[in-house]
């Protein structure tokens, strides 16, 4: 069995497919999906969706790049992350890609998330992407060992990796571990330790080679554990195993929802 263990679902062009979508998870034994939230507007939508199969979950957070949303309190967040489908926070983190003034506003939502995953027990969804060292700085100024969590979608280099795994964070790829040009990526991915490793589709985004540039699916998941196999030189069913362990063992209140 496989789990995609961050998705959209809720984006519109999956949405409009739902029925479909989860017929070709079964099809794959993709048997689990984490539905994310990126803004609190949205959370009802992705909660629902999760309520409606069994193995789908959602997060509540709000994603670094969007500005002009609800900001929420820690205490909101911990309101909303009671819901027993409900088993993370985020996606949170930096994002200075589009944000290239490094903005302040970023930073202190990122602070609220990590104290509202200490509060509840329910691990952080990490997302960076050119801030890696702002990310880390903060991940330990705010304690976020105490609280434990995934860096998604990863495509920072081995010192990040190293950072993050001594926080005791996971590492999530992400369909561009399958992309050719993604050299230095696939050595991380032969780097981080088995019992560390989980794997995502991002979708609707980052369709995994050979469906790259197509509309991603959960059910794409399968080709992204394929190629950490071949890096790696083990059956992809072993693969397949650790990463839906390693879920479990990270997103502890998925066993019970």
């Amino acid at each position: 069995m496989y789990v995609d263990s961050h998705c959209h679902l809720d984006f519109p062009q999956l949405a409009e497919r739902e029925d479909e979508i989860v017929a070709a998870m079964a099809a794959n034994r993709v048997g689990h999906a984490l539905c994310v939230n990126v803004k609190i507007e949205d959370f009802p939508r992705v909660l629902a969706l999760a309520e409606r199969h069994d193995g789908f979950y959602a997060s509540v957070g709000v994603h670094p790049d969007n500005a002009e949303v609800e900001e929420p309190d820690e205490a909101r967040l911990v309101s909303l992350a009671a819901h027993d489908k409900v088993i993370a926070i985020g996606e949170t983190g930096l994002d200075y890609y589009w944000h290239k003034d490094e903005p302040e506003w970023q930073r202190q939502r990122f602070r609220k998330h990590i104290r509202a995953s200490r509060a509840t027990g329910k691990p952080l969804i990490v997302h960076t992407r050119s801030a890696a060292a702002d990310t880390i700085r903060l991940m330990r100024e705010e304690g976020a060992d105490q609280a434990g969590g995934v860096m998604h979608c990863f495509t920072e280099t081995r010192e990040v990796a190293e950072a993050a795994l001594d926080l005791g964070f996971y590492i999530s790829f992400s369909g561009i571990v399958t992309f050719r040009n993604a050299k230095d990526l696939k050595a991380v991915a032969q780097y981080v330790p088995l019992d560390r490793l989980l794997i995502e589709t991002d979708a609707p985004y980052l369709a995994p080679v050979p469906h790259r540039g197509k509309t991603n699916e959960p059910a794409w998941v399968v080709h992204v554990a394929e190629e950490i196999a071949r890096l790696r030189d083990e059956p992809v069913e072993r693969i397949a195993a650790a990463t839906t362990d390693n879920f479990f063992r990270l997103f502890t209140h998925a066993r019970a929802s």
